[in-house]
């Protein structure tokens, strides 16, 4: 039996929180980039605009969602379904090799006419998973969700579509999140038109349908999700939502995770029926220490479940409300704070939720009362997950740009020991670190309007067969490399330099492997002085820095010194060429298949 409503908080998985944004002057400015891509490189990017070939007409995508599948990249867009074969590009574009249409149903576009919402009658599609050997794809219908399986090489339906409610939002501008474990579906959104039925959802699997209780501010206010990860036997959910807990008479915004067990079959038929037993939430605490903490309230991603340092970690992206400010933060290990919080009923006499466990119930429909009144009434944890380390990584201060998504790799670096974070920025601060280079990803020629809604990135994908970043946009995806070792390809001094973990200097050989020793000097490429000098390098310009507005920071966590930490930020061009061959030259880094 899983119980976790009477279990703890968390097992022995780390958060570590990359905090946003600090317009205060205890925070250290950051120094220039070492260098800047010019604004000429960034127009080579290939860019997919929802076309077939060169003759076709560009499509107004509205993206919404993308799913990278093998070699094969699927985005979800309004009323469209794309098929776009990573390995086939050619040029400046990419193109796709299926499209499917899916649109409203016309009954359903004739209800939201009448109601006065005709600009949002199309089909978004908000949810795009793998699932077996197809793909499960929702979209909002005109504000009816629906859902429907697709096959895979020919984006055609297989079976009939099935109510998307409680699986799928009604209106594209609602946050949502969704994953598969053990054959069922587990959604975060909301069921209704006005979003104000937040749920956490379990369906199509063999086990039975639970959802979170209806209407209950202590379970949910006005939770906007985050993300949903796997572990072990439970589901993670990462949201935020306005805090119950504090008696201010002005709302408070925190962060929070989340935990259902994925084998939880609910209460009885007299308490929490059909709903879950194992909820339990706790605020995500990352602040900086001092006599009066600062918080940093607003959680905008996580990455999926990474192995760092010997133990299991996720790491979160944070910030305080916009025009404020942004550190790095660390969750520890918090498997010991089990204790709800007081809030509401107390505790039946003589009774914890901890004398549950190893005790005579196989399963959680068969709890007393009791105990399902008081889980129902006890959702939030009394501690919260805190720091580990008990101060920020990385504090970034006086950011120009809003940070929402991230990416990550574990395996950087010749002897694949660094963990990049990708995230977009602007002007980076931290502690201990090295800010390389800027780079611009979004093409306004190639995406169309230049506005602040059209530059808003929705996904950001790493792709390590093509070492290239995706990046989403509503009106188009951009294709970014992750390194660019032949601009120094002649020179070890400035290869050695520009100190990207993705190119190494090597000897005779056109692909530099893992095992090659000391072939880039990644912490202290500023020791090059007896290397001479090199000619023709890239030339900054800063008037083009300023343009700037998707750019890529790589936080490098040093896996081999706990808690040491430097930050990276890799300009690229649109094509790794290979270098003419030397005897000596440097080369991207790649690793043995």
């Amino acid at each position: 039996m899983c119980c976790a409503a009477m279990a703890t908080v968390a097992p022995p998985l780390t958060f570590l929180l990359l905090l946003l944004q600090v317009a205060d002057g205890s925070f250290p400015e950051e120094p220039s980039p070492l260098s800047y891509a010019p604004l000429e490189v960034v127009r080579r990017y290939p860019v997919f605009v929802g076309r077939a070939h060169p003759s076709a007409l560009r499509q107004e995508l509205h993206i919404q969602t993308v799913l990278q599948v093998n070699r094969t990249l699927y985005i979800g867009a309004r009323d469209d379904l794309y098929r776009v074969e990573l390995d086939n590009m050619a040029g400046d574009e990419m193109f796709y090799s299926k499209k499917r249409t899916w649109e409203s149903n016309k009954n359903d576009i004739r209800g939201v006419q009448n109601e006065g919402e005709a600009r949002e009658c199309r089909n978004y599609i908000k949810v795009l998973l793998s699932h077996h050997d197809g793909l499960f794809v929702c979209g909002t219908n005109a504000f009816n969700p629906l859902c429907a399986n697709y096959t895979r090489d020919s984006l055609e339906m297989a079976g009939e579509s099935v109510s998307g409610m409680a699986r799928c939002p009604y209106d594209p501008r609602h946050a949502n999140v969704a994953v598969f474990a053990d054959g069922s579906l587990f959604t975060g959104t909301v069921t209704d038109f006005l979003a104000i039925d937040a749920v956490i959802y379990r369906s199509l699997g063999d086990s039975p349908a639970l959802r979170t209780v209806k209407h209950d501010s202590k379970w949910f206010r006005e939770p906007y999700f985050v993300s949903a990860v796997e572990w072990g036997p439970h589901i993670y959910f990462f949201f935020r939502e306005m805090a119950m807990e504090f008696h201010h008479l002005e709302k408070v915004m925190v962060s929070r995770v989340a935990r259902v067990c994925k084998t939880d079959l609910g209460g009885s038929q007299r308490v929490l029926e059909k709903q879950w037993t194992s909820y339990l939430k706790a605020r995500l605490n990352c602040s900086v220490p001092g006599d009066s903490h600062f918080y940093f309230n607003l959680l905008h991603a996580t990455s999926g479940v990474l192995h760092m340092q010997g133990r299991d970690v996720i790491l979160g992206l944070f910030s305080t409300p916009p025009n404020s400010s942004w550190p790095t933060c660390s969750r520890g290990d918090s498997r010991n704070r089990n204790r709800r919080n007081p809030s509401g009923p107390p505790c039946p006499t003589n009774w914890c939720p901890n004398h549950v466990q190893g005790s005579r119930f196989s399963s959680s429909n068969s709890l007393p009362d009791e105990v399902l009144n008081f889980v129902k009434t006890h959702p939030l944890m009394d501690e919260t997950v805190p720091l580990l380390g008990h101060r920020p990584w990385v504090v970034r201060t006086m950011g120009r740009y809003q940070l929402t998504t991230m990416v990550v790799d574990t395996e950087a670096g010749p002897h694949k020991n660094r963990t990049f974070l990708m995230v977009p920025s602007g002007e980076p601060v931290s502690h201990s670190s090295v800010f390389l280079e800027e780079v611009e990803g979004f093409n306004p020629e190639k995406c169309g309007e230049d506005t602040p809604q059209a530059r808003q990135l929705l996904s950001l994908l790493l792709d390590r067969s093509s070492h290239t970043l995706l990046l989403a946009f509503p009106s188009c995806l951009v294709r970014v490399p992750t390194s660019r070792c032949h601009l120094h390809a002649r020179c070890m001094k400035s290869c050695l330099a520009s100190r990207d973990p993705y190119c190494g200097w090597t000897r005779g050989q056109h692909l530099l492997l893992p095992q090659t020793r000391n072939p880039q000097d990644v912490e202290y490429g500023n020791t090059t002085s007896h290397l001479g000098d090199c000619d023709g390098r890239l030339q900054q310009n800063e008037h083009a820095m300023r343009l700037l507005a998707c750019l890529l920071l790589l936080l490098l966590l040093h896996t081999e010194t706990k808690y040491r930490n430097s930050l990276h930020l890799v300009g690229h061009i649109p094509h790794y060429k290979r270098p003419v061959p030397l005897k000596e030259h440097c080369v991207l880094i790649r690793r043995k298949l």
